[in-house]
Formats: C-alpha cells, sequence, structure tokens
C-alpha cells in the first residue's frame, strides 16, 4: 500500500471521530460524583457544572453516586458508554491510592481516561483547643510522653489516615487511628477531645480554627494556605515527607474518541480560567490546579506509585 493510499485510510477511519467531536456535545453530558450532596468533590462537580454552561447548551448534569468511598461511582464510570457523555468526577483516593490500599477492588482505573484535573485541597494538621501545645514540635514531645495517642480521620485508607500514621512514624510517638464514617462524627469527637489530631481539609478545619475550638499546627500543601496563613507547612517545620494535597479531576471511559476527550478538556481548562468560577473555587477553599490530559495522566501515576510506598510501609490493607 502506497503512502497516499495509507493516508486515504488513515483519514477515513478518523473522519467520524472527528465528526463526532465537532457535534459534541448536544445533550447533557453527565457527571458522576461518589460522594454525598455537600462534600467537597460535590461542590467543586457542580461549580465547574455552572462554568461549563454557557460553553455547552445542553448543560452539564452532576449525579451523586455517593457509597464504598467512591467506589460505586467509579465502577459506574468505567462501564459507562465511552462516547464522552458520562464522565467520573475523580479524586486521588479513587484512581491513585485505591489500586494499592484494597485487596479487591471493582473497577480498574486503567480503564478511566484523564480529562483534566480541576482543583487541589490541602489538609490542616489540627488539635483540640484544650490540648496544652501551640505547635507541631510541643505536640510530638507531648504525644510521647502519652501511653496512646488516639488520631482521628475520615475513613481507613484515605489520605487523613495516611497522614496520621506517617506523622507518628516519622516522629516517634504510639498512635491509634479512630476512623469516622461521617465527618460530622469526626469534627464532634476533636472538639470534645476525644481524639487528639486530626488531619482535615483546610476548608473544613479553617471555621473551626478561627473561632479557636481547633488549633492548626501545620498544613501540608506545597506552600501556605490562603485560608490559614498564619500556619506553617509541613515541609517549613522540617517534614517534608508530610506534604500531601487531594486533587479532583475528569475521567472518562478509556476506549472514549480522542477528538472527544480533546473536547473535553479545552472546555474544562476554559471554564475553570474563567474569573467567576477560579472566584468561587478559591473561596470554597480550593486551589485551583489544571492540567490537561498528559500533565494529569501523569499526575495519576507518579501518586498511584507514591500511595503504593505509603500503603507497603503501614501494612494497611483493605477489603471492598
Amino acid at each position: 500500500m502506497n503512502a497516499t493510499r495509507r493516508a486515504l485510510l488513515g483519514a477515513t477511519l478518523v473522519l467520524p471521530f472527528a465528526r463526532a467531536a465537532l457535534a459534541f456535545p448536544d445533550r447533557p453530558v453527565r457527571l458522576l460524583v461518589g460522594f454525598p450532596p455537600g462534600t467537597g468533590p460535590d461542590l467543586v462537580a457542580r461549580l465547574l457544572a455552572e462554568g461549563l454552561r454557557e460553553a455547552w447548551p445542553g448543560g452539564m448534569v452532576v449525579e451523586n453516586r455517593p457509597g464504598a468511598a467512591g467506589h460505586i461511582a467509579a465502577q459506574e464510570g468505567v462501564r459507562a458508554p465511552a462516547d464522552g457523555y458520562t464522565l467520573l468526577f475523580s479524586e486521588i483516593g479513587q484512581l491513585s491510592m485505591a489500586p494499592s490500599t484494597y485487596a479487591r477492588l471493582s473497577y480498574d482505573p486503567r480503564q478511566l481516561a484523564p480529562v483534566a484535573r480541576v482543583v487541589t485541597a490541602d489538609f490542616g494538621f489540627v488539635v483540640p483547643a484544650s490540648l496544652p501545645v501551640t505547635d507541631l514540635a510541643g505536640y510530638i514531645a507531648w504525644a510521647k510522653r502519652q501511653p496512646q495517642v488516639f488520631m482521628g480521620t475520615f475513613g481507613a485508607g484515605t489520605l487523613g489516615h495516611f497522614g496520621a500514621v506517617m506523622l507518628a512514624q516519622q516522629a516517634g510517638f504510639p498512635q491509634e487511628s479512630v476512623h469516622f464514617r461521617a465527618t460530622g462524627e469526626g469534627m464532634t469527637a476533636i472538639l470534645k477531645g476525644d481524639v487528639q489530631g486530626m488531619f482535615g481539609s483546610v476548608a473544613l478545619v479553617a471555621p473551626q480554627v478561627r473561632a479557636g475550638t481547633l488549633r492548626a499546627l501545620a498544613t501540608t500543601g506545597p506552600v501556605r494556605s490562603p485560608l490559614l496563613p498564619q500556619v506553617p507547612t509541613m515541609a517549613e517545620l522540617g517534614h517534608p515527607g508530610l506534604e500531601f494535597e487531594a486533587w479532583f479531576g475528569v475521567t472518562a471511559p478509556a476506549a472514549t474518541p480522542a477528538p472527544v476527550l480533546a473536547t473535553l478538556e479545552a472546555a474544562i481548562l476554559r471554564a475553570i480560567a474563567n474569573p467567576t468560577t477560579r472566584t468561587r473555587l478559591e473561596e470554597a477553599g480550593f486551589r485551583l490546579a489544571p492540567q490537561d490530559r498528559a500533565a494529569f495522566g501523569a499526575q495519576i501515576q507518579a501518586d498511584t506509585r507514591r500511595w503504593a510506598e505509603v500503603v507497603r510501609q503501614t501494612g494497611f490493607r483493605a477489603i471492598e
């Protein structure tokens, strides 16, 4: 087959997908969220959907599929038709942590194609205001004198859980994780002093810190959080290994045609660059961290390797 015939054949194969991309979307796009309404992922997804309304006449419809740490939604996202009309609003736990933390997983994250990363969220390490410490060094010294330190988390195998384990391991104090299913239960426990430390999203803990009911000793992002600018980062305090953040982005079934993925990617990146959308996300406590398909895919892979090693070191394993 000569070069001209090969080129014509290639154009013939690509043409249907190109036409689909030009017409896409001609009806509403579903965005699956694996967490309940009012949670961080839900809030970001809805602000993103609002930002896409101008670009997409059909709009984007957010559908909550809560349960099993986001795995129910991920399973549905993997099995959805690969036409760009059903997307998954993904977070680091579903794609980069679950493969290592779960002995059996009901979906394969590799069957999801990255579209675009949207935001990241830092964590704050907080303690009850009644605890007799004012900084992280003082907390570590206090913790080493205790027979046991109870650390609250919002679920086994989550970033907050591994943050607590890593802090205790690196600092050398005894720690037992106390897992709460509901955010409210965990916040009530630390406010009452039933647990003596917790990694919570900065957006969640900042109001209590400003009210004086919790004390923030450090944040986990690469730079200080605008919501808690007076609080140093873990890296500033000599704990660079405790720098971590959650990320949220959009993925699609892996077989989605490349032209459709490119159309989705461009629209999402434009939406989050819009000043109104950007301001709303930042006011909600998130850091704008847009990444295109290639960069987002590399981020997923790098975090998968990082958390696989953390999980190996902690010995944690869950069964879905």
